[in-house]
């Protein structure tokens, strides 16, 4: 299957996740600097989430750069990590505003490692349908960042019954892992 309509349709629905994230951010009552400070924690949560879901959409459209086809269990795989994706909103908003509060940090928690899981298994599904010498398979490597991530996110939801500000600051941390460019997958098209 052409790997066109799949692409397509992701891209709509993280704009739509976008969009709802930011509808999700109420306009303060007030008109001094008081009643904006108030937005503070659900302002935090969002930039944290639509850092994700940047991520998310980049590295998406990345490793489908070097995807040559799709088949039907890629297509569910990637329903999957839309799925994940689409309880960003629901998951950002609970815990900003809730300032940070252990339970709603733990499901932001959950969330982030289930989308983490989501998007290693496409990953994988991808890789069994191009064969371990294509290029795909070349650009993905060891993919130590994604395994990383995902021990940090287990650990963010761990300390985060300890201390929810711990738990935020390794997510924060995975994000700032991710931030710096990995031209794994241009390297690999460009050679």
């Amino acid at each position: 299957m052409h790997k066109g309509r799949l692409e397509a349709f992701s891209d709509g629905v993280i704009a739509i996740i976008i969009t709802i994230m930011v509808l999700e951010m109420k306009v303060p009552h007030g008109t001094d600097l008081q009643s904006l400070t108030a937005l503070g924690p659900v302002f935090f949560s969002y930039v944290l989430s639509f850092v994700y879901v940047g991520l998310y959409w980049n590295n998406h459209h990345h490793l489908f750069q070097a995807v040559k086809q799709v088949s039907g269990p890629v297509l569910w795989a990637n329903l999957h990590l839309l799925f994940w994706l689409s309880l960003f909103p629901f998951a950002s908003g609970w815990m900003g505003e809730n300032h940070f509060a252990m339970w709603p940090v733990v499901a932001y928690g959950v969330v982030l490692i289930m989308a983490g899981f989501a998007y290693a298994i496409l990953v994988r599904l991808l890789l069994a349908g191009h064969g371990a010498e294509s290029v795909l398979a070349k650009a993905i490597g060891s993919d130590f960042k994604g395994k990383i991530s995902l021990v940090i996110y287990l650990a963010g939801i761990a300390l985060a019954f300890v201390n929810p500000w711990i738990g935020v600051a390794l997510y924060a941390c995975v994000a700032i892992i991710w931030l710096i460019p990995d031209r794994r997958i241009e390297r690999t098209l460009v050679a």
